[in-house]
């Protein structure tokens, strides 16, 4: 999308409001579909940086999503330009991936369709 869905905007704006991550959502970005649930942004970086911070190798990523100054566009007063999506998957034919979920952060604008709710999937 060239301009971002204002109704896609409004629900960001209240998962960030009432701190809520029981939105379930799924969105196609660029002809990939993602389904899973929405976080407020700063619930999203801690869990990142918790992730980050447990990892040898990139352990030192972690500040950055905790630093100052890099919270949420809703305690600056803007709207979000991010959706942030936890226990989320790709979907692939009959298969989510990864198959326990991930963490993504998909702008708003480049959402090109989306539904409520979350995809299921099973080996049946």
């Amino acid at each position: 999308m060239s301009k971002p869905d204002y109704l896609l905007v409004d629900v960001a704006a209240m998962v960030e409001s009432e701190q809520t991550n029981q939105m379930s959502l799924t969105v196609v970005v660029n002809g990939a579909v993602i389904t899973g649930r929405l976080a407020p942004e700063a619930m999203w970086r801690q869990r990142v940086a918790e992730v980050l911070k447990d990892s040898d190798r990139l352990g030192p990523f972690s500040t950055i999503f905790m630093a100052a100054g890099a919270g949420p566009r809703s305690e600056q007063g803007e709207p979000p330009t991010h959706l942030h999506f936890h226990v989320a998957r790709i979907l692939q034919g009959s298969l989510g991936i990864p198959e326990t979920g991930g963490m993504y952060r998909i702008a708003i604008k480049d959402v090109s369709a989306w539904t409520v709710g979350d995809f299921s999937y099973s080996d049946h």
